[in-house]
């Protein structure tokens, strides 16, 4: 079965969701009330696969403690150059047998690897 949506802890939903539909390019499919204090912000990121939602109602779940997740680029040379003109810290492009990588973090510390996976 695929993984269908994953958490990223966030303090703020709205400074979230600004970061990831604006610096990443994630779509918006759902942005529904979820209680008093919280929405359930869906978000896709281009090209599809599993989905992320933004929350804020785990206490097991600080903003900032989601680390490692990989979202897969057909060119990360590009891409790095993309984030890097929007302002964003990512690091130096580094190669694994298993393909080439940058990382960032969201606005809460949350980080990402954004990836050109080999062909295995």
């Amino acid at each position: 079965m695929p993984i269908a949506i994953v958490s990223i802890p966030v303090a703020d939903q709205d400074r979230a969701k600004a970061f990831y539909t604006d610096v990443m390019g994630f779509a918006v499919p759902r942005d529904d009330p979820m209680g008093p204090q919280s929405r359930w912000i869906q978000l896709q990121p281009p090209g599809g696969g599993a989905s992320i939602t933004l929350v804020n109602w785990f206490d097991a779940m600080p903003p900032g403690c989601q680390q490692g997740l990989m979202l897969g680029v057909a060119d990360v040379d590009a891409e790095h150059a993309r984030l890097a003109k929007l302002g964003m810290v990512v690091t130096a492009i580094s190669a694994e047998a298993w393909g080439r990588y940058t990382m960032l973090s969201d606005p809460d510390g949350n980080r990402w690897v954004v990836a050109t996976l080999s062909a295995g």
